[in-house]
């Protein structure tokens, strides 16, 4: 494997036949990449690299200048590149933004095999069946969820397969997103080198690290308050039955903090961090703070309930968008496990009260756990890291390991940037939340319906799509 341009090199591993997984969450804020070894024994997995770098080239969630992100991209990858050791190539990507749309559909097939078994071949077919919608041109299909099947009547049916029907229709989950804000977010990560394995919904991707199999089973609702945008995933009997992204969250609260108080952003980013509360009556002491004068004026003297003031409204807004989203689902009464915050702005003191106070539901903050036996799991586990792991545990579930037999490195500025996309075939398992019967695999709307066809995948038919521009 050649390692990325970086100017320092990758330390060759001492054994071979390594499995890794590299997930890159390009956020609003910050851009962050998380290195984990796979390990074969048990399935466990060991973070071994974190890189972070300040993200300074996107705009709720959307890339708004390329070289900013590409640089930011390249910081991240050289961090986290050497402190594992492992020349990076190819990465599991998170997209996220307010041009993310998401609605249900149905489909229907007839079962044509003489027995009228249904096979995991016209699973296959029903739910490419789905993908066949009106679309603006400017708009793709990234995931299709299946909700539930219905054979000759009869439904509530999860796994379909080996039963026997005529008739077989499928209630679906479909998440679009806009084709040039993947394909900036592609052309970015493939300036530096890279190659984008798959990429995944955010909050999708942080369902994965912050809940459990017990919360998806008896009604979730996952809330991820990042720096540009806040996603909302809902879950129920396993399966994720809600979606939606809206663009406020942590950068419009360091905003309010800047205006209100008339300082810098960098200030207000540091005092939101080190002295902001998001709910008046559980800020149990009131403290003055001092923040240095701009120009050579004197230093300016606040107190922790004065920055509450500015800080308290804004939270109640973002909380009650993710209410009425949650309302509007349908879903509100059916959550009892209640609601995960997770992300950067869950941090901020007094989130979870205010959030209690607002949902009056039972409220958790969401840390990633379980992020490995040794390596750098205590550093990996805050909400801000979500993200990134939960695209690492997505590539575990669904097997894309980048394996090390021999690694390697070179600075060699020749390497260039990725001729195409590459992703792998788990990209078309779309978080069903129904596993077959017959393998454990996931059902991919686009797998081939025999074992010898190609397997094409929404990645290729957006490449395909950009060609034709």
């Amino acid at each position: 494997m050649n390692a990325i341009n970086t100017t320092t090199a990758a330390t060759p591993l001492a054994s071979k036949g390594r499995n890794f997984v590299v997930g890159l969450d390009i956020g609003t804020t910050k851009i962050c990449a998380v290195v984990a070894e796979v390990h074969d024994d048990d399935g466990t997995m060991t973070v071994v690299g974190i890189g972070k770098a300040p993200s300074e080239g996107l705009n709720r969630g959307v890339v708004v200048n390329i070289e900013k992100t590409i640089n930011a991209i390249r910081e991240a990858i050289d961090q986290a590149q050497q402190q594992s050791g492992v020349a990076i190539e190819e990465v599991i990507v998170g997209i996220a933004g307010d041009h993310i749309q998401s609605f249900q559909t149905t489909g229907i097939v007839s079962i044509s095999n003489p027995n009228r078994e249904i096979t995991q071949h016209d699973v296959n077919r029903l739910l490419e069946e789905t993908r066949k919608i009106a679309l603006p041109a400017d708009r793709r299909i990234l995931h299709i969820i299946p909700q539930d099947y219905i054979i000759d009547g009869q439904d509530g049916i999860k796994e379909p397969v080996g039963m026997s029907g005529i008739r077989m229709e499928a209630r679906v989950h479909v998440v679009t997103g806009l084709v040039t804000a993947a394909q900036n977010i592609y052309r970015c990560v493939e300036r530096v080198g890279l190659r984008v394995r798959d990429i995944v919904l955010e909050p999708i991707a942080s369902s994965y690290s912050v809940l459990d199999d017990e919360e998806k089973e008896i009604g979730v609702a996952l809330i991820d308050i990042g720096g540009g945008t806040t996603d909302i995933a809902i879950f129920e009997e396993g399966i994720i039955r809600h979606t939606a992204v809206f663009g406020i969250a942590g950068r419009q609260v360091t905003d309010d903090i800047r205006k209100g108080l008339g300082i810098l952003a960098k200030e207000a980013e540091r005092v939101k961090r080190e002295y902001g509360h998001t709910f008046m009556r559980s800020l149990m002491q009131d403290e003055v703070f001092m923040i240095p004068g701009v120009g050579g004026r004197k230093p300016l003297e606040f107190t922790k309930s004065m920055l509450c003031q500015i800080v308290q409204p804004r939270m109640e807004e973002l909380l009650e968008f993710a209410f009425a989203e949650i309302r509007r689902s349908g879903y509100i009464e059916r959550l009892s496990a209640g609601v995960v915050l997770t992300g950067g702005g869950s941090l901020l003191r007094g989130t979870e009260e205010l959030a209690s106070e607002i949902f009056g539901l039972p409220i958790k903050i969401g840390i990633p756990v379980g992020c490995g036996r040794e390596g750098l799991a205590p550093e990996i586990e805050n909400p801000q890291y979500a993200t990134g792991i939960g695209l690492i545990r997505y590539g575990v579930r669904h097997g894309q390991y980048l394996t090390l037999n021999d690694i390697v490195p070179s600075n060699d500025e020749e390497n260039g940037i990725a001729a195409a996309f590459q992703p792998s075939f788990a990209q078309q398992e779309e978080f069903a939340g129904v596993e077959s019967a017959q393998n454990g695999a996931y059902y991919a709307p686009d797998a081939p319906s025999e074992a010898s066809e190609p397997r094409i995948n929404v990645l290729e038919k957006m490449k395909s799509f950009f060609q034709e521009l």
